[in-house]
């Protein structure tokens, strides 16, 4: 993201390629699941560059179950990506669990009603929440912070650790979050006319909701020929 100057960006919201997921295997290039995360850790060092002192960044990613070889395993994407992101300088904060509203019949994996063969089915995804550095600091009754307030009802909702929100129509295609995810984390960690990148925008999820809520904007994604 060279054409952002270093610390510079105030708010990072985005939903990466999960590793060990089939569908991104060929954009990472290897099926490895510390190879694919030495790959994001490039773009998370990237995000800490261009962040401004106090500045956040969420990342929505949900752990992986895949099996390999007849192997089945949970790979811990939240997990990894939290370390990984505490090496680089980040300051891992409070996550948002995302239980996704699901009309599945059927969610159970394993052995019928036999135990102990058996898995917990997989309905929630986390939003780490990361700090760059020391808390952002602001002048006394800063006019950008409290025009970019929000109520309490807001807050009582938004800031609890469970959000239950249904996942974006056509997701499985399309890999979109729902509106509502970016829509909370832009007003909860920024302020009107802050700067709001998104470096795998997809879609455009985010980037649509940042300029309705009047911040600056500024994605990335792989090009398509």
């Amino acid at each position: 993201m060279e054409e952002i100057k270093d610390g510079k960006a105030h708010l990072i919201v985005t939903s990466p390629p999960y590793p060990m997921i089939k569908k991104w295997d060929y954009h990472f290039g290897k099926v490895s699941f510390g190879y694919q995360h030495r790959k994001l850790k490039k773009i998370w060092r990237e995000c800490y560059r261009i962040l401004i002192e106090g500045g956040i960044m969420c990342v929505n990613m949900g752990d992986a179950t895949r099996s390999i070889e007849g192997d089945f395993c949970c790979y811990p994407n939240y997990a990894k990506t939290v370390m990984m992101c505490k090496k680089i300088g980040f300051t891992p904060l409070i996550p948002i669990h995302w239980k996704k509203v699901s009309n599945r019949p059927n969610a159970f994996l394993g052995s019928g009603f036999l135990p102990p063969n058996c898995y917990v089915s997989q309905d929630c995804e986390y939003i780490a929440i990361f700090r760059k550095g020391r808390l952002r600091k602001f002048k006394p009754k800063d006019k950008r912070r409290l025009n970019s307030s929000f109520t309490k009802e807001e807050r009582d909702v938004w800031f609890s650790q469970t959000w239950t929100i249904p996942g974006a129509r056509g997701a499985k295609k399309t890999s979109a979050f729902p509106v509502k995810i970016p829509y909370r984390l832009i007003r909860m960690f920024s302020l009107i006319n802050d700067l709001v990148v998104d470096p795998f925008c997809g879609t455009g999820t985010t980037g649509m909701v940042a300029k309705k809520l009047n911040r600056r904007f500024v994605g990335y994604d792989l090009g398509w020929r």
